[in-house]
């Protein structure tokens, strides 16, 4: 576990030195491949330095055990679980959009908001048409 959180944090540090190389003035390589690279060398010996220090290594020991005693769940399961994720989200989706038509059209004909809430209703209606 500490390995792996070294080298996300490792790569994390390259990434950022590397899109810092690209924003400096590349008429200047000193500059533009010299502070980077001080970055990365620092940035990697901190993230050694952070995965070694007693405290954190004893959390990423900790975590590694708790992660041991997850029960996985099998290749059918995580289908369904998905399915039941993405059906709640658009059934939310959907009760959401009808709640927004209902209170732009009711906040139009009160004089709230002005504008064609009918437009949008038609254009709803058309969408709806083309899905069934």
């Amino acid at each position: 576990m500490r390995q792996v959180t070294f080298a996300a944090i490792a790569i994390g540090v390259a990434l950022g030195c590397y899109r810092l190389s690209g924003a400096l003035d590349e008429t200047q390589r000193a500059i533009q491949f010299g502070i980077p690279g001080v970055l990365l060398v620092a940035g990697v010996w901190i993230a050694f330095r952070v995965v070694n220090y007693p405290p954190f290594a004893d959390f990423l020991i900790a975590v590694e055990a708790e992660m041991n005693k997850v029960s996985w769940p099998t290749r059918s399961e995580l289908f369904k679980a998905s399915g039941v994720v993405l059906v709640t989200i658009f059934l939310l989706a959907a009760v959401l959009a009808v709640y927004d038509v209902a209170w732009a059209y009711i906040f139009t004909k009160i004089g709230i908001i002005p504008g064609a809430v009918e437009e949008e209703l038609v254009s709803l209606a058309e969408w709806w048409s083309r899905l069934g």
